[in-house]
């Protein structure tokens, strides 16, 4: 049950459509509500979890109290399930504590790739102090050993709302991932028309359509890195820095790469496998689990059916 406490907001983040100065009808629902609609869905067998989030009623503290107090009161109601909760940027390290002790996992959004470009989206926040430094908090807080390590930690970027570039972004992840111990990452493409027009994204010439694409292309790149054993260091990015738009990533790193071909399906380890283009980790998978019960392997069409990404995977292969 994905939704918002509230869309009244006192922040101007312009790629924002509830930004405080947008036209929009506002709404808010109390804990009360909001935890007793939840339970009536739950019970009835429609959600199976909450996501919560909402716009920074008045200051980031009084937002964040009513999350937390949405939560606890689903709590005491002896929910024992998964409660997702938005750490509201600017929230004191309190309130920060207290959602940690009722959440399963927990959210605070980075935005964008450094001040500078942050610079262009808000000026309301701070993007060291109410971003940044609390994003290492939390890291902290749930390390391995720390009393809150069973709670998950994810970030979410607006992809296109500034200038940022996607080395920028990838380098942030990388980052996030290697040194703050995130969880996942995700990325949603700014959508013309969304926000102000002085911002980067209203004025750039990228279509809503290429934004999408390259949504998706930071996707692949996530998964590059969380589960293929990829550094961001050999994303295959154009000169100025970017993905290109009309190639996934891991077939470019293969075309950049063709010294590194073929991989031996049946000698050669799981990461080495896992950087040919068509083969994903279930696949690999399966590989690996056919070569432990000693079967020689001939073709990808004895591992599961021939499909347009095992005839890809074909070409830089050897068995």
């Amino acid at each position: 049950f994905k939704t918002l406490l509230s869309n009244e907001c006192t922040n101007n983040c312009k790629y924002c459509p509830l930004r405080s100065h947008s036209n929009t009808r506002r709404c808010s629902l109390s804990p009360d509500e909001l935890a007793k609609s939840f339970l009536s869905y739950y019970n009835a067998g429609k959600v199976n979890g909450l996501f919560l989030s909402s716009a920074v009623m008045a200051n980031p503290d009084n937002a964040i109290e009513q999350i937390n107090r949405s939560a606890r009161l689903l709590r005491k109601m002896r929910f024992r399930g998964y409660i997702h909760l938005k750490i509201i940027p600017g929230a004191s390290e309190e309130a920060i504590r207290e959602c940690l002790s009722l959440a399963s996992a927990v959210s605070l959004n980075i935005e964008t790739a450094g001040e500078n470009n942050f610079q262009h989206l808000c000026t309301t926040k701070n993007y060291t102090r109410d971003i940044i430094e609390p994003l290492k908090l939390i890291s902290k807080l749930t390390s391995k050993g720390e009393r809150y390590e069973r709670v998950k930690q994810t970030t979410q970027f607006v992809v296109g709302a500034s200038n940022e570039t996607d080395k920028e972004i990838i380098d942030y992840s990388w980052g996030l991932y290697k040194r703050l111990k995130l969880s996942r990452i995700y990325f949603s493409a700014y959508q013309r028309g969304a926000g102000v027009s002085d911002l980067p994204g209203e004025t750039s010439k990228v279509s809503n359509d290429d934004l999408l694409t390259r949504e998706h292309r930071l996707y692949q790149v996530d998964w590059l890195i969380r589960k293929y054993g990829f550094e961001a260091s050999e994303i295959p990015l154009d000169s100025q820095g970017n993905l290109p738009l009309e190639i996934d990533p891991k077939e470019m790193w293969a075309e950049n790469h063709p010294d590194f071909f073929p991989v031996n399906v049946n000698k050669d380890d799981k990461y080495k496998l896992l950087r040919v283009p068509g083969l994903g980790t279930t696949f690999v998978s399966r590989i690996l689990a056919c070569r432990k019960s000693g079967t020689k392997i001939k073709s990808l069409g004895d591992i599961g059916k021939q499909n347009k990404l095992l005839n890809k995977a074909e070409q830089f292969v050897t068995f």
